[in-house]
């Protein structure tokens, strides 16, 4: 009887040993691919040009307040905006459309009128259909222009870094409308 009890514990122990290091994995979460053929990337650089229109006012604006201190104006310390902004070819909202700005800002500075911008410039016109560019940084609204890194990219962009230079052209202190002019750098493969 011991003999048995002993073969079974020894065949028990050699299964677990074995089904733990021998055991199958039905998914791999990440892996190496090792070509054959090493194919070079060659990484280029695009200017883009275009003009940001943020509509606060009328009756469908293209940003609104989601967040913020009560009592507040859209302009005040932790006010938080989501926007879908029109980008264009030309300085007037009627010229031809080329993508949307669509992200949020927020007011992110007690002591000057700072932005954090975290927007995608999603393009809709030509080469770029289809493709965009993150955008994550500060805007200090009031310096005549403003440098904004670029953080990523996607179709066209993909592994997209760089920076955006904006300009505000026209700015309504009544209502917050305003147009900004954009000069993107993106170096992207």
């Amino acid at each position: 009887m011991a003999t048995i009890f002993s073969i079974c514990l020894l065949f028990t122990l050699y299964y677990i040993t074995f089904s733990t290091f021998y055991s199958t994995v039905s998914g791999i979460f990440c892996e190496e691919i090792n070509e054959g053929i090493a194919i070079k990337r060659l990484e280029k650089r695009s200017h883009l040009h275009f003009y940001f229109h943020d509509v606060i006012s009328g009756k469908k604006p293209s940003a609104v307040k989601i967040a913020g201190p009560p009592n507040s104006s859209a302009y005040g310390f932790g006010a938080t905006m989501m926007m879908d902004d029109a980008l264009t070819e030309g300085p007037e909202i009627s010229s031809k459309l080329v993508g949307r700005a669509q992200g949020m800002y927020a007011l992110a500075a007690q002591e000057d009128v700072s932005l954090l911008m975290v927007m995608n410039l999603a393009f809709t016109e030509g080469t770029y259909n289809g493709s965009s560019i993150s955008v994550v940084g500060r805007n200090p609204v009031f310096d005549d222009v403003r440098e904004m890194p670029i953080v990523g990219g996607s179709g066209v962009f993909r592994f997209g870094r760089g920076y955006a230079l904006a300009h505000t052209i026209w700015f309504d202190y009544n209502t917050g409308d305003a147009t900004v002019e954009y000069n993107v750098y993106v170096s992207h493969y």
